[in-house]
């Protein structure tokens, strides 16, 4: 369900041709820029696998900024920020 309204001004030609391309696919102009946003952001920033890659490579590089906690302790979530605390103190003790 759409729910979202945006809207920007563009000139009249450019209107009139986006309307006279909408009427020739027999759809409405709303679906035609749907289409048209669609396409370009698959263009642009990828989609599927490729997008999947993408986040892959930024989950990685967070993950080198950020750290993972590691354990086999059931309790490592209760006691996940004494752990961090304890790390941060750790790497900036000097």
């Amino acid at each position: 369900m759409k729910t979202e309204v945006y809207s920007w001004r563009l000139s009249p030609r450019l209107k009139s041709e986006l309307e006279e391309a909408a009427r020739a696919r027999q759809e409405s102009l709303a679906e035609l820029l749907d289409q048209i946003a669609r396409d370009w952001l698959e263009r642009v920033c990828g989609s599927g696998t490729e997008e999947e890659d993408r986040q892959q490579r930024l989950r990685e590089a967070a993950l080198k900024t950020i750290g993972t906690l590691h354990g086999g302790r059931a309790d490592r979530a209760e006691n996940a920020r004494s752990e961090v605390r304890a790390r941060i103190a750790r790497r900036h003790a000097r």
